[in-house]
């Protein structure tokens, strides 16, 4: 992983663009992940550096990993508490125009054909996604997410379900079009009490096409 990959850094923290395809976690065939790098993002550090929280695989953009444990178990509790600022940008497929909050509660469903996935449920946990309408290109609108609650695949189902608009290329809960998923962690600010917030903004990737503008 490249330095210009690497989105901020000090003594604590490191927030890296994670390139869409790259898990954070290691896959069962052992596929190239996040942990192949690590080394590489020592920066003068003896130990490895942690994933504090995860990106779908398919899913670029800001990612916070910790360089020591007691800042790793205060990030996780920034996260927990619902202190961190989380901006995503969206392509989806379809017009959604205006704004809003999606509460819709998820839930997880498995089945033997298909795998697992995210479903809306009343008796889910509970998740929370303010969202506003950027531009329209063809049929397609560029929307901004702010997600409150961190469940997984939550913008994802919340823009396929909440807005009837699934995000372009999502193989899951959308059409799975060509040229990858246009989802992108666009920038992160995670609180520090005393000392000044982890601020971080990846930019927008050339898979966005006109939308990279």
């Amino acid at each position: 992983m490249h330095g210009d990959r690497v989105l901020f850094i000090d003594g604590e923290a490191l927030v890296i663009d994670k390139p869409a395809g790259l898990p954070v976690d290691r896959p069962r065939n052992g596929a190239i992940s996040l942990e192949n790098h690590l080394e590489s993002l020592k920066f003068g550090f003896k130990r490895w550096p942690h994933a504090v929280h995860r990106l779908d695989r398919d899913t670029s953009g800001c990612l916070l990993l910790s360089r020591n444990p007691k800042a790793h178990a205060r990030f996780q509790q920034a996260f927990e508490a619902g202190l961190v600022e989380k901006r995503y940008l969206a392509v989806l497929n379809g017009l959604v125009e205006g704004e809003g909050l999606i509460d819709l509660a998820l839930a997880k469903v498995s089945t033997r054909e298909d795998g697992w996935r995210m479903v809306a449920d009343p008796a889910g946990k509970a998740a929370r996604t303010g969202w506003r309408a950027l531009r329209h290109e063809g049929g397609r609108t560029l929307v901004e997410f702010r997600p409150e609650t961190g469940r997984t695949h939550q913008i994802r189902v919340h823009a396929a379900t909440g807005l009837g608009a699934p995000v372009v290329g999502d193989p899951v809960y959308g059409a799975g079009e060509a040229g990858g998923m246009l989802l992108h962690a666009a920038s992160l600010t995670v609180p520090r009490g005393d000392k000044d917030p982890i601020t971080a903004e990846a930019p927008i990737p050339e898979r966005f096409g006109v939308f990279q503008n």
